[in-house]
């Protein structure tokens, strides 16, 4: 009884490391070659086309709804000069990669998980190796690359709609002025919020995919297998993403100290 306690007990433990042995493995194949570029180009384009209308969609939202509440709480203070700083801080820095994250994890990285634990029931992926083709480099390194690459161009796309959204519904209902929200962007916003807001998307698209691609490649016990392996790698991927980014988040607030107005 306590040895059964004690397995379920470090089985996530044993798993988690099982997860980052395989990070290290995809990170290793990443400087072999020949490197799969027709595969990392088809990827790349079947990722941008399930998730850039989503995530345009959901960009505007998110940019409506953080201006409505710093908008709402910066006239409170008497502060309305600074709604646009505040808004454009908010998106680049944290709604856009998280934002970004999520669609490349729910649309992206179940189509990855689907898709490699589909080859791996049919046993594709055990035929590979017999013929001395490694499934990492072939099929997981252009999909973790293609993902990141697209994470990031997704990034820039939900924070231009973002702004732009936020601009809409603070001029629009809560009687803001074109020029004050557009001039205060330099207030508090400066150059580095914009770049940590593109390495967050880069690292969160390389989670995406390589949870996506380990749990899809360790799919078993037949559909209802990869089934479950496309849910807990989105599960997986959003607890890792709101980790992860909290970590950034703290490492960047020391590193880099805001700018005051």
């Amino acid at each position: 009884m306590a040895s059964t306690t004690a397995t379920r007990v470090l089985a996530p433990v044993g798993a988690a490391g099982k997860l980052f042995a395989f990070a290290l493995d995809v990170g290793r194949a990443l400087f072999r070659r020949p490197f799969q570029l027709r595969e990392f180009i088809q990827q790349a384009w079947f990722i941008a086309s399930v998730t850039i209308i989503p995530t345009a969609l959901v960009a505007i939202p998110f940019g409506a709804v953080i201006a409505l509440q710093v908008g709402g709480l910066i006239k409170q203070f008497g502060a309305q000069s600074f709604t646009g700083s505040a808004s454009v801080l908010a998106v680049v820095q944290q709604a856009a990669p998280i934002g970004t994250a999520l669609l490349i994890a729910g649309a992206g990285g179940s189509a990855i998980a689907a898709d490699l634990g589909a080859r791996k029931i049919r046993e594709e992926l055990d035929a590979m190796m017999v013929l001395g083709i490694d499934p990492i480099q072939r099929l997981v390194v252009p999909r973790v690359l293609a993902a990141m690459l697209v994470a990031v161009f997704l990034n820039g796309l939900v924070s231009v709609v973002g702004v732009a959204g936020g601009y809409v519904f603070n001029v629009g209902l809560q009687g803001g002025t074109p020029g004050a929200y557009i001039a205060s962007f330099t207030a508090l916003a400066q150059l580095p919020d914009l770049w940590v807001g593109l390495l967050k998307a880069l690292v969160f698209g390389m989670i995406a995919a390589i949870v996506a691609a380990y749990k899809g490649m360790n799919a078993n016990g037949g559909p209802k297998g990869v089934g479950d392996a496309v849910n807990e790698s989105v599960v997986i991927t959003f607890v890792l993403l709101f980790i992860v980014n909290f970590v950034l988040s703290a490492i960047y607030l020391q590193v880099i100290p805001p700018k005051t107005g």
